[in-house]
């Protein structure tokens, strides 16, 4: 009796043991109830599967999302990590409606967000490296200037760029990385800090009429590197012009041209760009750089705001040397956290 407890009727119309479920399967039985053989399972849910499509054909083609509707495509891919957390939802509403279809549906979005970010999700970090570097938009509001300086030094960094310098904290940040850095260089509101000889210092012109970007030339151990040092403009969202950039796009792409244009193989790039690596607006720097988060961190490296990061707009990225590692730096007294990496310069012939 106890045996034919575990007998069912086969395809065939005769009985044989239940074969065991697994994997989406046993999952759909579990939201539907069991009742994957109803009709109607297949015809609720419609709603939630056409939201399941929409999401993920929005992260699959973010790129043809127009900007001239208030810069939208440019919002949407600065937070495109974000729309994975429709992915629970619409499940939640899947098991809701106890909908196979509605279930199926979010399994679309799921797969696409984890081919575009998956691979966030794991430590790329390696042992190793020549030089560490860290950028810092340390906000003209800061109120605690020479603790934050501090604390980005602490970092261990050879080579650390402050971004948004306001020109009355610049002697302050000056005497508390003194210690640590025989060379800088302040141009208008970014700055540089090495352990490490600094020379060809220059304005980087970025098309704003005052200096936010700069080179130099940091003459490491194992050979030259140009450092360069950018704070582009900030983008505003307004109600009667939505996510508005352009003055943004502009000096990104002026930054491109001028690396672009760089002598030096070896080339880092630090600062805030007030984007991110999704963003199509910065595809002048982006295409012809690596992130050192992507390609060496761990985990996403949202950077703003400081309380609750939910973007990387502080960036790292490098072209002729290999990025090893890439981190967030503790919370300072600025609205941005600091960033680091860790690149290996292999020496040049």
């Amino acid at each position: 009796m106890a045996q034919q407890a575990y007998v069912t009727e086969t395809d065939g119309g005769g009985s044989g043991p239940e074969r065991r479920t697994f994997g989406i399967r046993r999952l759909a039985n579990r939201l539907t109830g069991g009742r994957l053989g109803d009709p109607r399972i297949w015809r609720r849910g419609l709603v939630t599967a056409a939201l399941a499509v929409v999401l993920a054909l929005v992260m699959v083609a973010h790129a043809y999302i127009p900007n001239r509707f208030g810069n939208l495509g440019s919002l949407t891919e600065t937070f495109l990590p974000w729309l994975g957390l429709g992915v629970p939802v619409l499940l939640l509403a899947a098991a809701v409606r106890r909908s196979a279809t509605a279930l199926i549906a979010v399994l679309v979005p799921a797969v696409v967000w984890l081919n575009l970010f998956g691979g966030l999700l794991t430590d790329k970090a390696a042992g190793g490296g020549d030089l560490t570097v860290a950028t810092h938009n340390v906000n003209a509001d800061n109120a605690d200037p020479a603790g934050t300086a501090r604390a980005v030094a602490a970092s261990g960094a050879d080579v650390v760029a402050l971004e948004e310098l306001r020109a009355s904290a610049v002697p302050t940040y000056e005497d508390a990385l003194a210690p640590t850095y025989e060379y800088h260089s302040v141009q208008g509101t970014v700055g540089l800090w090495s352990k490490y000889p600094l020379s060809e210092i220059a304005p980087v012109d970025i098309k704003l009429g005052w200096t936010r970007a700069m080179r130099a030339t940091v003459t490491t151990p194992r050979g030259p590197v140009a450092v360069y040092v950018a704070h582009l403009p900030s983008v505003r969202v307004k109600l009667e012009a939505g996510f508005t950039a352009r003055q943004r796009d502009t000096s990104a792409d002026a930054l491109g041209e001028a690396i672009a244009d760089e002598r030096l193989e070896r080339v880092v790039l630090l600062g805030d760009l007030n984007g991110t690596m999704n963003d199509r607006a910065l595809n002048a720097v982006t295409s012809q750089m690596r992130s050192t988060q992507g390609a060496a961190g761990s985990g996403f490296g949202f950077s703003w705001p400081a309380s609750f990061p939910m973007a990387r707009i502080d960036q790292i990225m490098v072209k002729g040397v290999e990025p090893m590692s890439s981190w967030t730096l503790p919370q300072t007294g600025s609205d941005h956290l600091p960033v680091a990496a860790r690149v290996r310069m292999d020496t040049q012939s």
